[in-house]
């Protein structure tokens, strides 16, 4: 799947460059969840029609994986053994179809799908327990940003949006929990008279994107 959106997003674009389009390259950083940054490419006037420019971007962002404790509960076993050490990475691809806006000046709207990569790392030091947990999100996201013209090549950019992810299958060691919990090798709550985990517990443990506000800003080069 995520060859197929990779070759998707590379046919457009050499496409759209065959048609001599106007394009420029940026890189934008802000608040996307955790920190993260954003390399980006923008086609401008896509359309002959209707005024449409088209964004593709790849995010990194760094972030809180979740609960470390109720982590190791939920994926591997009830031991408390070991200093916890966490962190959490997501990689997000981006394609936006953006309209200008005539209300102000340099400004447009943006929306389109969303795809989202995360995994969290847990180490118990101490405790010789180290694992992944990882998912895989399809998305849909709205944006609204505004260029600011520093010379004839180069402009700033902000923007402000939210993106919302689709419930997705949460694995990590040897378990897998799904949406509809049919899950792969559940443990089972022994605080709860050993009843096994479910999706919902686990995706309240693990920080995997769900509703996602972003602020980011940054500069742009025209190609």
């Amino acid at each position: 799947m995520k060859k197929i959106l990779i070759y998707s997003a590379l046919a457009i674009i050499f496409s759209l460059n065959a048609q001599h389009k106007k394009t420029s390259l940026g890189l934008l950083t802000g608040y996307n969840g955790g920190f993260g940054i954003q390399p980006q490419l923008i086609i401008y006037n896509i359309t002959k029609d209707v005024p449409m420019h088209l964004k593709i971007s790849l995010g990194y962002t760094f972030l809180n994986p979740g609960n470390a404790l109720d982590a190791r509960r939920i994926f591997i076993n009830d031991n408390t053994n070991g200093t916890p050490e966490k962190s959490g990475r997501n990689i997000d691809f981006h394609m936006d179809f953006m309209f200008p806006n005539e209300l102000l000046n340099n400004s447009y709207l943006g929306f389109g799908p969303r795809y989202s990569s995360f995994k969290a790392d847990y180490k118990f030091i101490g405790g010789n327990e180290f694992f992944d947990v990882v998912s895989q999100q399809w998305g849909l996201g709205i944006i609204l940003g505004n260029f600011f013209k520093i010379n004839k090549q180069l402009n700033m950019e902000f923007s402000v949006g939210a993106d919302y992810y689709f419930p997705s299958t949460i694995t990590g060691h040897d378990t897998s929990y799904s949406p509809d919990d049919d899950n792969i090798n559940p443990r089972n709550d022994s605080q709860n008279n050993n009843e096994p985990y479910t999706y919902d517990d686990a995706d309240n443990a693990i920080n995997q994107p769900k509703f996602v506000p972003r602020l980011l800003f940054g500069l742009n080069f025209q190609l």
